[in-house]
């Protein structure tokens, strides 16, 4: 097997394992998140549900928790084929990698910039009130509900699905790959 077919199905990988770790850990944590985020927001004394009405949210949706789970059994699937050498592994990866590097990319551009998200929807509001809450305190709060290398795991996930994608496509182009696909 060439190494840029190797390293290409590696990278799938990785970026399936994070979505199957990141949705399992905030379907657990996220309540917690979601209280102190709150209590943050009563603290500085507005009410809770602001962060309800600018959507912003910390916990997971049953259908969101669904869609990660099947985005990693595909990139599982992608690589299994890639590396197998079935051609229509490559051909499927990529017609994927630019999807999940475009859809996927824009939901982790929001996590990464949590605080400037944050910040931007409340400065949209109407409220004179809401946007004087500090969202920074506001993601601090949250961020004490999660596990301390939720965060890392979550800039990971970034670069694997921005970088990570551009390079599998990149990979499996190269004629080392083409060759093996044959």
């Amino acid at each position: 097997m060439p190494l840029p077919v190797a390293i290409a199905a590696t990278l799938q990988l990785l970026l399936a394992v994070t979505f199957l770790v990141i949705p399992v850990t905030v379907w657990f944590t996220g309540t917690a998140a979601q209280r102190a985020a709150e209590a943050e927001v009563a603290r500085q004394g507005h009410s809770p549900d602001v962060l309800a009405r600018h959507g912003i949210r910390f916990a997971e949706r049953a259908w969101e928790f669904m869609l990660a789970l099947t985005i990693a059994a595909i990139l599982i699937v992608l690589a299994a084929l890639n590396l197998t050498g079935s051609p229509s592994g490559r051909l499927l990866s990529w017609i994927a990698e630019p999807l999940i590097l475009l859809g996927v990319g824009l939901i982790t551009t929001g996590q990464v910039f949590a605080t400037r998200y944050t910040q931007a929807a409340f400065k949209r509001s109407g409220d004179a009130a809401t946007r004087a809450i500090d969202a920074r305190l506001v993601i601090a709060a949250a961020s004490s509900g999660f596990p301390a290398w939720l965060r890392p795991l979550v800039l990971a996930r970034f670069a694997l699905t921005v970088l990570g994608s551009l390079l599998v496509i990149i990979l499996l182009a190269v004629p080392a790959a083409g060759a093996y696909f044959g």
